[in-house]
């Protein structure tokens, strides 16, 4: 199970169910997958080298805030 912030529960995705790796991953495998088709209106962020441990989720208007956010930070 994730944990959404608002207080709801979701089921975690499958591991084949639409996870990818971020862009910035190192070539070590040190890095987070993102899944944003899973369940309507959440992200969910894991560990690559762990995928079996815990699983975040953020909803999506959230998601987009840091997003935007951490465009802004890294044109400067």
């Amino acid at each position: 199970m994730a944990v959404i912030p608002d207080g709801g529960f979701q089921p975690a995705p499958t591991p084949d169910d639409g996870w990818r790796k971020s862009s910035y991953s190192g070539a070590r495998g040190d890095c987070v997958e993102v899944n944003e088709t899973a369940v309507a209106g959440a992200v969910f962020l894991r560990d690559t080298r762990h995928r079996d441990l815990a699983t975040l989720a953020f909803p999506g208007l959230e998601w987009s805030a840091f997003l935007n956010g951490t465009v802004r930070i890294w044109a400067r």
